[in-house]
């Protein structure tokens, strides 16, 4: 009898083990971790701010299943640099239900299926989030921070933002302001006819302005406070002061900028100037040079007055291209000429090697190298990996003249708008604009 029921019992265990599994959570794909994980070591470490957000996103499972297959490298930021170095509306927007799949794919860009140590001298590695991680761009500052069998995890300065979830969240951005009410100025009596004026007619917001924008780099009659808007009065549509806000935070997030970030806020005042201009409805596309590029500067190029600036006024042009646009340009008329805000000076682009490339000459010319780092339909910021120069000019900055030094006398203005003024006496068209007077 014993035999008998041995037997059935035998039989029927099969069939025990696969209604088991159809209940659920049995005989899950999930890997048994151990106390001597690094998954384990990481949500007892300090870094408290990047482990709840893994338990937030709801990654635990995944992370245990990489654990199981293979050794992984976590890149874990500091507590400081998700509680106050972050920007409020960026972790606002990971925060939110609906961007649950961007906050994944953050924090999973984080993470290497592969031991890293401190010492490899790899630079490009895939990550969980399949986006490839540049180490250069990486600054540890505690390597090795925790070791386990199963990997490791080093401690970061700052929080690692991909591309794709940078452009969700400015496209989440863009649709909110394009909502925005635009203010309507109160009606106003003609003393003339005792009747109403007629407003002006409203410009539509996805206009480009009637001037060109060198006209707007040039003062009014008067450097008074501009009306406020009304019926004829200037409109402001858009906020660009937050706009060049915007795109110079994700330079800092995005890596490998800092320099460009650091004249336009600290050396210069160009932030401020483009941020007016794009308030007024003027697009712009910022060709960025890298830390790389920016580091092959020389003192004596960054040293003389006004050099920054007309460095930087060669990298910007007063239109909107995208990588693919500029590309689709170049292949399809060979080269193209692309003017800037240093009047008259152009930049040439040509297709090489299936980029865009920049410049006139190899000693000096750039490459496209980080397309499309920041794009909201105003601004357009592309990485670049060298600096450029105007072509038959030492890249050495020239010493001031005399009408410089006179220019210099006078009450301090936008930089926009004082080289402005000297192009415009260079091309004998001074006399139009009063304030170059």
């Amino acid at each position: 009898m014993d035999h008998q029921i041995y037997g059935i019992l035998k039989k029927l265990l099969p069939i025990i083990a696969i209604f088991i599994c159809a209940l659920p959570a049995s005989c899950s794909s999930s890997v048994q971790i151990n106390s001597n994980s690094v998954l384990v070591a990481l949500l007892d470490s300090h870094y408290t701010e990047f482990s709840e957000l893994v338990e937030k996103a709801l990654l635990l499972q995944t992370l245990e299943e990489a654990v199981g297959k293979h050794n992984i490298t976590i890149f874990a930021p500091r507590n400081e640099a998700l509680e106050r170095d972050l920007d409020p509306e960026f972790k606002r927007f990971l925060l939110e239900p609906r961007n649950l799949k961007s906050l994944q794919t953050l924090l999973l860009f984080h993470i290497l299926p592969e031991r890293i140590g401190s010492n490899d001298s790899t630079q490009q590695h895939l990550t969980l989030s399949n986006h490839h991680l540049s180490l250069s761009n990486t600054k540890v500052i505690h390597p090795d921070a925790l070791t386990r069998p199963d990997g490791l995890i080093h401690g970061i300065e700052r929080l690692l933002v991909p591309r794709s979830v940078q452009q969700d969240f400015n496209q989440r951005r863009s649709l909110r302001s394009i909502s925005a009410v635009i203010p309507e100025g109160a009606p106003e009596v003609d003393p003339r006819t005792h009747r109403l004026k007629k407003p002006a007619p409203p410009v539509p917001a996805g206009s480009p302005p009637i001037l060109p924008v060198y006209d707007a780099m040039s003062p009014g009659p008067s450097l008074a406070p501009a009306p406020a808007p009304g019926p004829g009065g200037p409109r402001h549509h858009f906020d660009g002061h937050l706009q060049v806000k915007d795109f110079i935070h994700t330079l800092l997030h995005y890596g490998g900028y800092n320099e460009m970030a650091d004249i336009l806020v600290n050396l210069t005042s160009l932030a401020t100037e483009m941020g007016k201009l794009v308030s007024e409805g003027y697009l712009i596309t910022v060709l960025a040079p890298n830390d790389e590029a920016m580091a092959k500067l020389t003192t004596d190029q960054l040293s003389e007055p006004g050099a920054p600036e007309q460095i930087m006024y060669y990298h910007i042009i007063p239109e909107y291209q995208t990588e693919e646009s500029m590309y689709n340009n170049v292949r399809r008329f060979g080269k193209v000429k692309y003017d800037t805000l240093r009047l008259p000076l152009k930049i040439v682009a040509q297709e090489a090697d299936g980029s865009v490339k920049f410049g006139h000459d190899d000693d000096s010319s750039a490459y496209l190298f980080d397309p499309d780092i920041y794009t909201d339909g105003r601004i357009s910021v592309q990485g670049i990996d060298g600096v450029l120069f105007p072509p038959n000019q030492d890249p050495k900055p020239t010493t001031k003249s005399k009408s410089s030094s006179t220019i210099k006398s006078q009450p301090r203005r936008g930089k926009l708008l004082e080289v402005t003024c000297r192009m415009l006496g260079a091309l004998g068209q001074e006399s139009h604009f009063t304030t170059c007077q």
